[in-house]
């Protein structure tokens, strides 16, 4: 069985995996069907953050990525209401293809480097 998340500039060294925060946690959401994490996607975009690709994935590898990453998951069953959130984060921890990279990114990239090699052992 496969769960559905939404990840940014998919299968480039740049990918990122959409999350929000849920008090003061990282929430990655995995969907149990294509169709709720597409609309979910069509939201975000909506609301002017750039659309995630949707990516199947085995649930038991998204959750060995959230424990190695301090983050958190939610299952969203077709019967759960999930909207985004009214307010975009300022920053994130990866940048749209089409950006310029700045020394800070660079120090970023390390991290995202080591996430992104995470993400691609659950591919």
């Amino acid at each position: 069985m496969s769960v559905f998340v939404l990840l940014f500039n998919a299968r480039t060294d740049n990918e990122g995996i959409y999350s929000t925060q849920v008090g003061d946690r990282n929430v990655i959401l995995m969907f149990e069907q294509e169709d709720d994490a597409v609309r979910y996607a069509d939201q975000l975009e909506a609301e002017d953050f750039p659309k995630p690709t949707v990516e199947g994935i085995d649930p038991e590898e998204i959750k060995e990525f959230c424990e190695d990453s301090d983050y958190d998951f939610i299952i969203v069953t077709p019967e759960m209401l999930v909207t985004p959130p009214a307010l975009n984060m300022d920053e994130t921890d990866w940048q749209p293809e089409t950006s310029k990279r700045t020394q800070s990114d660079d120090d970023e990239r390390i991290d995202l480097e080591a996430m992104r090699k995470r993400l691609e052992k659950l591919l």
